[in-house]
């Protein structure tokens, strides 16, 4: 099977797992479920749930219920994080995945509960796998506990926090990628340690992971900056195509894409769906 459908598969996987782990459309309050439903099933490459369910393949693991709750509780928290940033007190964006923001569909105050509504229940499926773990509870808690700091201000939150404050420094290509490495890698990086936790990744193989997913996460980042419509760029001036010009970021992109590649070295061919992602993430054209 070729690396487009592998992808295809897992995203099938995920997509059917958050629809019945979402609650009904109909069931009441009407608004609330309307409107999560609204903005998880709307689309998405379902990445960060995919690298997780690699990372454990990657080190022997077969996908069962724990990993797909787990999976699925990751990708309600970043769709979380895309409801807030949209919101007109953030980035002020009217469409996400070519259909009109939820705030726009459902209104400010619904749209705050629905990100809140996505973050409560990613963490309620987290906590349920942890509760299956087959490689025991200790390690579904574990598994839980990257992903809460990932979220946090140590990561997901903080670099949100930091992109805001718009802070000057004598290093900006420094503190963007500090920005950066919060705000977008964190959640790679607990997504891929979470999968390889709940797979039963020796010590060393956490290490290779986690290298990999640090330098993914920041080449998805890169990537993301150069992908962006001109506008875009001018309205987030603090971009690595705006900081280091579009040819360097490039090369950036391009260098930790390689880095992430070569550390699945230990992993041997059993990592290769998680290689071929990587070459993903640098291709992309969306």
């Amino acid at each position: 099977m070729d690396f487009t459908s592998m992808l295809a598969e897992k995203a099938r996987l995920i997509e059917a797992g958050l629809d019945r782990y979402l609650p009904p459309e109909f069931a009441p309050p009407l608004p609330i479920h309307q409107s999560m439903r609204y903005s998880v099933l709307g689309g998405g490459k379902r990445l960060r749930p995919v690298l997780m369910l690699g990372a454990a393949e990657a080190v022997g693991a077969e996908v069962a219920e724990d990993l797909l709750l787990a999976a699925c509780g990751i990708e309600l928290i970043h769709c979380y994080s895309l409801v807030h940033d949209d919101l007109p007190a953030m980035d002020n964006d009217d469409f996400r995945r070519g259909r009109p923001t939820n705030h726009r569909v459902f209104g400010e105050a619904i749209a705050i509960l629905t990100g809140d509504a996505l973050l409560t229940l990613g963490f309620e499926l987290l906590a349920r796998a942890a509760l299956l773990a087959r490689q025991g509870p200790e390690k579904g808690v574990r598994a839980l506990l990257e992903v809460a700091e990932a979220a946090g201000t140590r990561g997901m939150l903080g670099g949100q926090v930091m992109d805001i404050q718009g802070e000057t420094t004598p290093d900006p290509v420094a503190l963007l990628e500090e920005i950066h490495r919060r705000k977008t890698g964190a959640l790679f990086v607990a997504s891929v340690r979470a999968g390889a936790l709940l797979g039963g990744a020796g010590e060393e193989e956490l290490s290779a992971l986690t290298t990999y997913a640090q330098e993914l996460g920041l080449a998805f980042q890169i990537t993301d900056d150069l992908l962006d419509a001109p506008e875009e760029q001018h309205r987030h001036k603090f971009t690595y195509p705006a900081v280091l010009g579009a040819q360097e970021a490039r090369k950036r992109a391009s260098a930790s894409v390689q880095k992430a590649v070569c550390a699945l070295d230990p992993l041997g061919p059993r990592a290769d769906f998680l290689r071929q992602a990587a070459h993903f993430v640098l291709e992309r054209k969306s």
